[in-house]
């Protein structure tokens, strides 16, 4: 449980400060068009290395398994350790921000996932292997909690395309990642070192944009205190990538703008008394829905491969079913949150989205190889389920700080719940030595999903249900 002193340390953290440089803001034409291109093509890359950490792994992690001698329970801590890195490390992103400037902290991001990715194959020790890959992980938190802030402040017209732009990247590092692994790794050479190790060139060439924007101490555009109020209203929800419905955007910019000072206490622009959220059951319904889906979304990413591969499907067919599946996202993560919009209840997305989960895992059960690319696409179909969640954190809140305290809420507690499911699946899997128990477990967790899901999706606003009774 996330206490209310967090809470609040986040949303008064992610503010965006009244004044804001950018390399080259005021200065002339050419050089503004410039730094703006090299920022979005910072934003681009980084997003391209955001997810191949987990999902490479995923398309090797029988090789691993043998060469660092794990065990099933062990293989499943590994699939453990991106939920609570994100959890842990993505709590600090703020603080970093405020001293150092996001744009110096996405460029350390991107250093850590390079030197992670180069040092955890040649560790020689399961320890070693998890420790860089936490190292990774750390970067990757950081930057996923920071790059809606960036795409906020630089293109605060334009947040719905960049963020579209953002997350198809984000899917496509992903799918690669899954798709490219094996056959990159036998044409290296053949050995698992070789394939995982590739991906820490990419995100080497991502610290390069960023290079300029640290040196200039900054990476944010100057704007009015009308836009800047905005403008935390929308950093302080920067978690929610992907969603950008004009619902709420509306929201984080309404009420009066004012000069706000980092540090102090209390209200972010556009917010009238910060609501408790731990007192509103729709933030609880939306936090479990968030960990769920998330636990979903990591054990398909990490066990995934080798379901198909333990049902004679070939290690590269493996890892082509999962790009397949991650690659879902690209399309829907734009469609879900305009249809979410336009509802006035989500919570039939949410049931629709559960639905297509069991009839995968039915499906993994009972013809793994057989029906191995319709299950592969209705798993892709049910893990966009996060950018609907995306979307209700938006969707719930009235006000700047209500968005900004909420998506803490939901994605801290959300990523604590998703830590345990893939150290149980492997478990399972260990001790039972098939998929049977383990696909149980996924469909199990499944059924509240949906629950929690249609409940989230009630039109409802946490500051009705915490405003104090009686008044």
């Amino acid at each position: 449980m996330v206490s209310e002193e967090t809470l609040r340390t986040t949303s008064v953290s992610t503010r965006v400060p009244d004044r804001i440089e950018s390399p080259g803001a005021g200065g002339r034409p050419g050089t503004r068009a410039w730094t703006t291109r090299l920022m979005i093509l910072g934003i681009v890359l980084t997003a391209l290395n955001l997810r191949p950490t987990i999902t490479s792994l995923g398309a090797l992690l029988e090789e691993v398994r043998d060469g660092l001698g794990m065990s099933g329970s062990v293989a499943g801590l590994l699939t453990s350790v991106p939920p609570l890195c994100f959890a842990l490390f993505g709590s600090l992103a703020p603080r970093l921000a405020r001293r150092f400037g996001p744009a110096a902290v996405v460029c350390a991001g991107m250093a850590a996932i390079a030197t992670g990715l180069v040092f955890r194959p040649y560790t020689g020790t399961t320890a070693g292997f998890v420790a860089a890959s936490a190292l990774a992980l750390m970067g990757i938190a950081v930057s996923n909690v920071l790059m809606p802030v960036i795409v906020k402040s630089w293109f605060p017209d334009r947040v719905g395309s960049m963020t579209g732009l953002y997350s198809m990247a984000l899917a496509l590092g992903t799918s690669a990642a899954a798709a490219v692994t094996v056959p990159l790794t036998e044409a290296l050479g053949g050995t698992w070192q070789t394939g995982l190790t590739a991906w820490a060139t990419l995100a080497a060439v991502a610290v390069l944009p960023w290079l300029p924007f640290v040196r200039t101490g900054g990476g944010r555009r100057t704007r009015s205190t009308g836009d800047t109020g905005r403008a935390a209203g929308g950093a302080g929800r920067g978690a929610a990538v992907g969603s950008g419905p004009a619902r709420r955007d509306a929201a984080a910019g309404s009420g009066p703008a004012r000069r706000e000072v980092p540090g102090e206490s209390g209200a972010v622009p556009g917010g009238g008394a910060a609501p408790r959220v731990t007192r509103s059951r729709t933030a609880w319904a939306l936090a479990v829905f968030f960990g769920l889906q998330a636990t979903a979304a990591y054990i398909t990413m990490g066990w995934m491969p080798q379901i198909f591969r333990d049902a004679g499907v070939p290690a590269d067919t493996a890892g082509v079913l999962l790009a397949v599946t991650m690659v879902m996202g690209v399309p829907l993560a734009f469609v879900i949150p305009r249809l979410a919009t336009r509802l006035p209840h989500q919570g039939p997305i949410a049931v629709a989205l559960g639905l297509c989960g069991l009839l995968s895992y039915a499906g993994l059960y009972l013809a793994p190889a057989g029906g191995a690319w319709v299950w592969a696409l209705l798993l892709g179909v049910s893990n966009c389920s996060f950018p609907l969640a995306l979307t209700l954190v938006g969707m719930r809140a009235r006000t700047g700080e209500g968005v900004a305290k909420l998506s803490a809420f939901a994605q801290s507690t959300g990523y604590l719940i998703s830590i345990p499911g893939p150290l149980l699946v492997g478990v399972l899997y260990q001790h039972s030595g098939g998929w049977g128990l383990p696909l149980a477990l996924m469909a199990a967790l499944m059924v509240p999903q949906i629950a929690v899901g249609a409940l989230a999706g009630r039109d409802r606003m946490i500051e009705d249900e915490t405003a104090p009774t009686g008044r």
